[in-house]
């Protein structure tokens, strides 16, 4: 009888515990704009064999992530933040806000990033192809 009742009681509090401890994960703006970004640059530098599937998955991933970045730049919880991520973030404006940053240099979105990343074009043919 006390076996069944010490039972009981230990899932409880167990459960309790569980239910204490479970704390949803919430990601800010900060953090959906940068996995966004990096979903439209894995997508803008992957050799995708639909050229036209390639092309739509970047409109969808650029309007989104103009909105989230309208977003991050209207955060008020973001005023005063001294995390290093949204220090790092906004000291980088070109690569942080890639999608404004392009429109204001008028150039495409890879082309863009390519440049703040410092990559050029006579560095991209002068590359050698080899392992390390």
């Amino acid at each position: 009888m006390f076996k069944i009742i010490e039972k009981k009681v230990f899932l409880s509090i167990l459960g309790l515990t569980f239910i204490c401890f479970a704390v949803p994960a919430t990601a800010g703006t900060l953090e959906n704009m940068e996995r966004e970004r990096a979903i439209l640059l894995e997508t803008l530098l992957s050799e995708e064999a639909n050229e036209a599937k390639a092309l739509q998955k970047v409109e969808i991933s650029r309007n989104r992530l103009t909105d989230l970045e309208r977003l991050v730049l209207r955060d008020k919880s973001l005023i005063g933040n001294n995390r290093p991520a949204v220090r790092a973030a906004f000291d980088n404006y070109d690569l942080t806000f890639l999608v404004h940053a392009s429109l204001e240099a008028n150039k495409d979105v890879l082309g863009h990033w390519l440049k703040e990343v410092g990559v050029s074009t006579s560095s991209l043919m002068n590359a050698r192809l080899g392992r390390r």
